[in-house]
C-alpha cells in the first residue's frame, strides 16, 4: 500500500506532514492515522526538529474519519478494536506532541478533520476553509479540545448543533490566527514554523509542556471521552 502521508523537511528544524488521500478528501483512515502517529513519534525523538506543520493534499484539509471503516467494523469486532485503538493513539499523539504544531488548513476541515486542526497549537486557514461537525447527527463529537480553545459557549454551539463556521467566523473566534489565499496557506504556516524555530528546542519543549499541563485531559482518556 502506498504511503498516505507525505513527510517533507523544508529545513532541519521544520517538518511538513501532508495528508495524501485527495481522492478521499483526506479521510482519516486507520492506516493514515497510524502513519501520522508514527511520523510524529519519530519527529518527537529527532533532536533537530522544533516545529511541525500539518496540511492536506488537494482542496480539502480533511473530511474526517473514513466512515467506510465504521460500516465494516459493525460486523467485525477485531476491526472495531483496531479502529478505536488507532483513534485513541492518534488523538493523544497529536495533542501531546512535545513541540509546536501548526495546521495549514487548506480547505474544509470537517468532523475528525476539524478535530485535527483543533489539536494543533496554531492554525492558519485558506479563504476556502470552513469548519463543522456534521457527524453530530450520528456520533459523539470530540469536545474537550475545542472547549479548551474557544470556550464552552462556542464549543457547545458547534458540537450540539453542527453549525458550520465560515473562515471569517473562525478568525473572529480566534479559532484561526490568520486567513490567507489558498496558495499561501502552506508557505505562511512554514514561515510561522521558521519563526518558532528561532527559539532553542529546550525552551520550546518547556513552553509546550506548560500548555499541555493546562488541559483537563489525561493521557488515558479514550476518544469517546474527549
Amino acid at each position: 500500500m502506498p504511503d498516505l502521508l507525505l513527510v517533507d523537511r523544508p529545513s532541519a528544524a521544520v517538518a511538513l506532514l501532508t495528508l495524501d488521500r485527495p481522492d478521499k478528501r483526506n479521510a482519516l483512515s486507520i492506516a493514515l492515522r497510524d502513519e501520522v502517529s508514527d511520523a510524529l513519534d519519530a519527529l518527537a525523538a529527532d533532536e533537530d526538529v522544533k516545529a511541525v506543520v500539518l496540511t492536506g493534499a488537494g482542496e480539502v484539509f480533511s473530511a474526517g474519519f473514513d466512515l467506510s471503516e465504521f460500516t465494516a467494523a459493525a460486523d467485525d469486532p477485531a476491526l472495531t478494536d483496531r479502529l478505536w485503538a488507532s483513534s485513541d493513539r492518534f488523538h493523544h499523539t497529536v495533542l501531546d506532541f512535545p513541540l509546536p504544531t501548526i495546521a495549514a488548513v487548506n480547505g474544509p476541515a470537517l468532523a475528525g478533520g476539524f478535530d485535527l486542526a483543533v489539536l494543533c497549537d496554531v492554525r492558519v486557514a485558506s479563504t476556502t476553509a470552513r469548519f463543522a461537525h456534521p457527524e453530530f447527527t450520528f456520533a459523539e463529537v470530540v469536545y474537550a479540545p475545542l472547549h479548551d480553545l474557544v470556550g464552552g459557549a462556542v464549543a457547545r454551539d458547534l458540537a450540539l448543533t453542527g453549525r458550520e463556521l465560515t473562515v471569517d467566523e473562525a478568525l473572529a473566534l480566534h479559532l484561526v490566527s490568520e486567513v490567507v489565499a489558498p496558495d499561501e496557506v502552506v508557505p505562511r504556516a512554514l514561515a510561522i514554523a521558521d519563526r518558532t524555530a528561532r527559539a532553542p528546542r529546550e525552551t520550546l519543549l518547556r513552553s509546550k509542556a506548560k500548555a499541555n499541563r493546562r488541559r483537563a485531559i489525561t493521557p488515558d482518556t479514550p476518544t469517546l471521552g474527549l
